[in-house]
C-alpha cells in the first residue's frame, strides 16, 4: 500500500516525514519538492509518477499533503485517506495549517502511527481516536477495556455505554441548487447537490431505519436520486435490496449520506432580467418571483446584478422587498432581501451612468447571481418517509426532521 506520508509547507519545506516501508528513502521527499512543488505551474494532475514511484498529493490552506507508493494502489482509496487526515487535523486542532502542524507535530506523528500500519489504513474514526490519542483539549473519560472494545469491535464509530436522559434524533436535509439560465430564458443547467446530516443523542446501541421517497421504492412516483454516498455505518447490502437505509448511528453529529438529483427540479425562484444599453447609460429591470408555497419564506437573500466597469453613478428603485445599493468594488448592484414570502414578487429598476471613454471597451455582461436559504423546502422533492429507532430497552425516542434549500451556483445570464 503506502510507503510514506509527507507534509510540506508552501515553500516546499518538509514539516512531517513518516516512512512505513523500506522500499523508499527519506530523500524521496526532495524528488516531490523539485518535480511538483517547484514546478507548480506545469503540474496539473494530483497523481505524479516518476520512475517506479507514484506521488498522490492534495493542497489544503498553505500545506501540501503527499502520499508515496511504489506499487499499483487504489488512487481513490489514497485520496480518501488523505482527506481523512485533513479531517483529523481540523477536528483535533480547530484548523490544519503550517502553524498548527508545527505546534502539534508530536501529536501529528502519533496520529499517523495510529491510522496507518505498514502502509495500510486502519481505524480513522475521529471519536474513537480521541479516546486514546488525547491532548490537553481532548481528554478521554472512558476506561481502557472499553477503548479496546470500541477500537477493535464491529462498530468502531460508537461505544456501548452511552446514556441520555432524553433520547432524540435530529435529521437535516440540506440541498444546494445549481442553475444556469441563458439570456433567452433557456435552462442550460439545473441540478441539486444534497446531503443528509444527522445528530444522534440516543442511548445504548440503537438500530435506525431511514426511508426516503426514492423513485425505485415508490413505484416510479418518487424522486430519482443518483450518486449516493453513505457514511460507513450504513449497511449497503440492505440498501441495495430494499432501498432502506439501516445503520447504527455514531454519537453526535455526522453526515449520513450525499446524493445528486437532476430530474424535475423545483426551482425556488424565477428571475426575469431586462438590460438595455443606451449610449452612456444602462437600464435594468429585474423581476424575482418566489415559486414555493406561501406558507414558506426565503431568508438572507442577496442578488448581485453586474454593472459595466466604467459605471459612475446609479439611480436605484426597489418595488417590494429588500434594499439595493451600488458596490463599486464588486462592479455590481447588491440587492439584499432579508425575507421574501412564497409566491410573492419583488422588482428592481436602475439606471447606471457610464464614464466617457476615448475607446469604448465591450462589456462582457456577467450573469446575475442569487444567494438564499429556504427552510422546509427541497428543490428535488426529497422527503423523509420514516425514521425508526429500535433498541433492546425499548425506550421512547423523539425524532425531528428539517429541510433547507440554499443556493449553489444560481445564475441567470443577461
Amino acid at each position: 500500500m503506502l510507503s510514506a506520508v509527507f507534509i510540506y509547507n508552501q515553500k516546499g519545506e518538509v514539516l512531517i516525514s513518516r516512512l512505513y516501508r523500506h522500499d523508499v528513502k527519506r530523500s524521496v521527499a526532495d524528488v516531490f519538492r523539485v518535480h511538483v512543488i517547484a514546478s507548480v505551474g506545469a503540474v496539473r494532475s494530483p497523481v505524479t509518477t516518476l520512475g517506479s514511484t507514484t506521488f498522490f498529493h492534495i493542497r489544503y490552506d498553505n500545506l501540501w499533503v503527499c502520499a508515496v507508493a511504489r506499487h499499483n494502489v487504489n488512487a481513490a482509496l489514497v485520496f480518501e485517506f488523505l482527506y481523512r487526515v485533513l479531517g483529523l487535523g481540523v477536528s483535533y486542532f480547530g484548523r490544519f495549517d503550517e502553524s498548527a502542524v508545527k505546534s502539534n507535530f508530536v501529536l501529528v506523528y502519533e496520529l499517523l502511527d495510529e491510522v496507518l500500519d505498514f502502509g495500510y489504513p486502519q481505524n480513522m474514526e475521529v471519536d474513537t481516536l480521541k479516546l486514546y490519542v488525547t491532548t490537553e483539549s481532548v481528554r478521554s473519560r472512558v476506561e481502557a477495556p472499553q477503548i479496546t472494545m470500541q477500537a477493535t469491535g464491529a462498530t468502531t464509530w460508537r461505544r456501548q455505554d452511552i446514556v441520555y436522559k432524553k433520547n432524540e434524533a435530529f435529521v437535516d436535509v440540506i440541498e444546494a441548487v445549481n442553475l444556469l439560465v441563458s439570456a433567452k430564458g433557456t435552462v442550460l443547467r439545473s441540478d441539486v447537490q444534497g446531503q443528509i446530516v444527522m445528530r444522534s443523542f440516543l442511548s445504548g446501541m440503537p438500530e435506525c431505519k431511514f426511508g426516503l421517497n426514492d423513485k425505485l421504492q415508490m413505484d416510479h412516483a418518487g424522486v430519482d436520486i443518483a450518486d449516493c454516498q453513505f457514511h460507513q455505518c450504513v449497511r449497503l447490502g440492505k440498501f441495495d435490496v430494499d432501498r432502506t437505509i439501516s445503520f447504527i448511528p455514531p454519537d453526535g453529529e455526522f453526515e449520513l449520506m450525499r446524493y445528486r438529483a437532476t430530474d424535475t427540479i423545483n426551482l425556488p425562484f424565477k428571475v426575469l432580467p431586462v438590460v438595455r444599453e443606451r449610449g452612456r447609460t444602462v437600464e435594468y429591470e429585474v423581476l424575482i418571483k418566489a415559486n414555493f408555497s406561501a406558507k414558506l419564506c426565503a431568508t438572507n437573500m442577496v442578488v448581485t446584478v453586474p454593472t459595466p466597469p466604467s459605471a459612475t453613478t446609479c439611480r436605484i428603485k426597489v418595488t417590494g422587498a429588500g434594499k439595493a445599493k451600488y458596490d463599486p468594488e464588486e462592479n455590481a448592484l447588491v440587492w439584499r432581501i432579508s425575507r421574501l414570502q412564497g409566491l410573492q414578487e419583488t422588482s428592481l429598476t436602475a439606471v447606471v451612468d457610464l464614464a466617457p471613454m476615448a475607446k469604448p471597451v465591450p462589456w462582457s455582461r456577467p450573469p446575475i447571481s442569487l444567494d438564499f436559504q429556504v427552510l422546509m423546502f427541497t428543490a428535488s422533492g426529497l422527503l423523509v418517509r420514516f425514521l425508526k429507532v429500535f433498541e433492546k430497552s425499548n425506550y421512547h425516542s423523539v425524532k425531528w426532521v428539517r429541510y433547507m434549500t440554499k443556493a449553489g451556483s444560481y445564475q441567470v445570464r443577461i
